[in-house]
């Protein structure tokens, strides 16, 4: 039986996909009051409150460091003193851009150790360029700096964010390469 790697590869890669993104979209309709709400995922299961939790408080602490006064307002918004605030919604979490970073890692074959590297510092990356955009929306409301050809934040965010994660995956390409340079010409073969 012949060996199908893309296929195996691609049949990872959305399974992982789809258990992260859709199991996120889960965990937020049975943790959000209202509908199938479950108290006890609500209580000890929800990461989503504390990725929300570590966004806004890091990009307090980014715009405090650079000399703004702004505090949270409640657990979804960040205002700036005397200012308006960004209200943060499910949707400007990132859990798309995690869920499409991770399948990919986890997709391709590779120590655990290396697989673990490549998944914490793709995640911190798409982490920081949250906190960054969240920041800079913070602040261009509260100076009321138009919009780049008329395109939302989130939209931009999502520009530069899968900018971020196809480049990390050419570095993560290249560094496989250099492991092991015949994986090309085995892959050539096997084709």
């Amino acid at each position: 039986m012949k060996e199908k790697p893309f296929l195996t590869y691609l049949f990872k890669f959305l399974l992982t996909f789809c258990i992260l993104y859709y199991g996120t979209k889960a965990m937020i309709g049975i943790t959000t009051p209202g509908g199938y709400y479950v108290a006890f995922a609500d209580r000890y299961l929800d990461y989503i409150s504390g990725l929300r939790y570590l966004l806004l408080h890091t990009s307090k602490g980014l715009l405090g460091v650079l000399g703004l006064d702004v505090y949270l307002k409640d657990a979804y918004t960040v205002k700036m003193v005397n200012g308006r605030g960004v209200q943060m919604v499910y949707s400007c979490l990132g859990y798309g851009l995690l869920s499409f970073w991770i399948a990919f890692i986890i997709a391709n074959k590779m120590a655990f150790r290396k697989m673990f590297q490549w998944m914490v510092g793709g995640v911190l990356v798409i982490f920081l360029l949250n906190v960054f955009r969240i920041s800079l929306m913070l602040v261009s409301v509260n100076r009321h700096w138009p919009s780049l050809l008329d395109l939302d934040n989130h939209t931009w965010f999502n520009i530069v964010a899968y900018g971020a994660i196809f480049y990390m995956m050419y570095l993560f390409d290249r560094s496989q390469k250099k492991v092991n340079p015949t994986i090309l010409h085995r892959q050539t073969e096997i084709e």
